[in-house]
């Protein structure tokens, strides 16, 4: 009980002492080793990391239980295996430097990084739209969900990952009747194509008019439970529909849905990264 205390004292005096600088200091490493671990998530170099953790963990408690033999053998496996990664591991280094290095411009500070997405989401809106009417005119089915803030992680791994750019003819295949992905909704975060052939969640309302299909369903079902915004394309209608808080919006203008998914995206994009702009703007 004593030793107890005594841990409980000497945890509090450190942690009195600790100022903004150290909190600063702990933040900054924290996001370092953040962004390490995600840039070698499910990399050759994730493996070697899992190893290496497992090696300094046996090399204390070989230490601790007073293993010699072991722990000599396994420090100096340490001291000569340091440099193996670096040889090994040359051409993934080099990318991961040169993706700082091109994701850190001062320039992308300024005026020319908001230019730079406005003519980003531009594109993609109406490559996303001149898809969507494509398929309407022709009474293709289709359904898209754009996230907002809440990540659908659960709902992207139903299905087939994409991760490639928004364009008019990925669109248009992925929804093409009988290919493997088209029975399903597309997933897209951050002006990307994140997956396809999406299984959501039905809406369990009574009150819908009885002309609403399993498409329209899972369109509204999937904005009950995130903030995202839901694209549906009838195929019995040719008819734009939306979904959003679990409402749902019929017969929409292609103008009028180009407002609506700019101004989510603006939104989204400035609570994101809001403070960035306030800086810019007052400076």
């Amino acid at each position: 009980m004593v030793s107890l205390n005594l841990f409980f004292n000497q945890l509090f005096q450190i942690i009195t002492k600790i100022s903004i600088n150290d909190v600063v200091d702990m933040m900054i490493i924290a996001y370092i080793f953040y962004k390490i671990l995600m840039f070698i998530k499910d990399t050759r170099a994730e493996q070697l990391f899992k190893g290496v953790v497992i090696l300094l963990v046996a090399t204390q408690l070989s230490g601790i239980f007073k293993l010699h033999t072991l722990y000599w053998i396994l420090v100096k496996i340490l001291e000569v295996g340091f440099i193996l990664p670096f040889i090994i591991f040359q051409p993934e280094l080099r990318a991961g430097l040169e993706h700082i290095g091109r994701n850190t411009s001062i320039r992308k500070l300024g005026p020319q990084a908001a230019s730079k997405y406005d003519m980003d989401l531009i594109e993609s809106i109406e490559s996303l739209l001149d898809a969507v009417y494509d398929m309407a005119e022709k009474k293709i089915g289709a359904l898209v969900v754009i996230e907002g803030k809440t990540k659908l992680n659960e709902i992207t791994e139903t299905g087939t990952k994409i991760n490639g750019e928004i364009t008019k003819q990925l669109i248009c295949n992925i929804f093409v009747p009988n290919t493997p992905l088209h029975d399903g909704a597309v997933i897209v975060r951050d002006l990307k194509v994140l997956s396809a052939a999406c299984f959501l969640p039905l809406t369990q309302r009574k009150d819908l008019s009885k002309d609403l299909g399993t498409r329209h369903r899972a369109g509204i079902g999937i904005s009950e439970i995130s903030d995202c915004l839901t694209i549906i394309v009838s195929e019995e209608s040719g008819k734009v529909s939306i979904a959003r808080s679990g409402k749902i919006y019929r017969n929409i203008a292609k103008e009028r849905l180009f407002n609506i998914l700019r101004e989510f995206e603006e939104k989204r994009h400035e609570n994101n990264f809001g403070f960035i702009k306030d800086f810019i703007k007052k400076n």
